[in-house]
């Protein structure tokens, strides 16, 4: 049996044609379905509901109470009445108690009573070094110059005397030496002692020492007692065993 074919029926004779139009048509939708944007509904109509509710809110209204003013003072006015001098007023008159050249004045004697002067004593202090009389240490006799080497030789007696090493600067090995700086006034006693050393314990032994000095004779300046300071250094020394 011979087979039929109808040349028109020949499908694969565009096919090329077909698969090129094809292949575009799918580019195209593929295009579209890359650019082609959509959006969230439901939150659409979220943000629109939002804003509705915003828009529509009642804002409520607020009255404030301030108060009335106060009123205006009132400015009381006061009439000025004018009332005639019926009453005599009698002027005071004012005699003037300055002494002109026409008034005569009474001659009196003026006594002057006696008036006393009393002499401020002051407390001056002149050096041991320029003083005109020293003070006389008890025991000390003759000029001005002997009696300050009989000075210096009473007080470096009276310091061996009564020099006494503190126990307690002693065990902790304290030495040194101590300025002490006093005062003779002017009626022979020692006063104002203050020193100054390495420690506390020797600077107490040292004004214990001159505590101990005796009144002497005050140092005079033209003849009238003054006040004398003095300074001596006392040496604590430990003997090495």
């Amino acid at each position: 049996m011979e087979l039929k074919k109808n040349p028109k029926a020949n499908v694969g004779r565009n096919s090329s044609l077909y698969f090129a139009v094809g292949l575009n048509v799918m580019l195209l939708l593929t295009y579209l379905g890359l650019e082609h944007k959509t959006y969230e509904s439901e939150a659409t109509k979220i943000d629109i509901l939002m804003l509705t509710e915003q828009l529509e809110e009642d804002i409520p209204i607020t009255t404030i109470n301030i108060p009335p003013p106060p009123p205006p003072k009132q400015v009381v006015t006061q009439a000025i009445t004018i009332v005639d001098d019926v009453e005599e007023v009698e002027e005071t008159f004012i005699e003037s108690t300055e002494i002109g050249q026409d008034d005569i004045i009474d001659e009196r004697v003026v006594s002057v009573e006696e008036v006393e002067v009393e002499e401020i004593e002051e407390d001056i202090e002149v050096p041991f070094a320029v003083i005109e009389r020293v003070p006389q240490f008890p025991g000390c006799t003759g000029n001005n110059d002997e009696l300050r080497a009989c000075f210096q030789q009473k007080m470096n007696e009276h310091l061996q005397k009564h020099f006494r090493y503190p126990q307690a600067a002693a065990e902790l090995n304290i030495h040194g030496r101590v300025f002490v700086l006093f005062k003779i006034n002017k009626h022979g006693q020692v006063t104002g002692i203050k020193s100054r050393g390495p420690n506390h314990l020797l600077e107490t032994e040292a004004e214990r020492i001159i505590e101990l000095l005796p009144k002497m004779v005050p140092g005079k300046q033209r003849g009238k007692p003054v006040n004398v300071p003095y300074s001596i250094p006392i040496n604590f020394k430990l003997e090495q065993q």
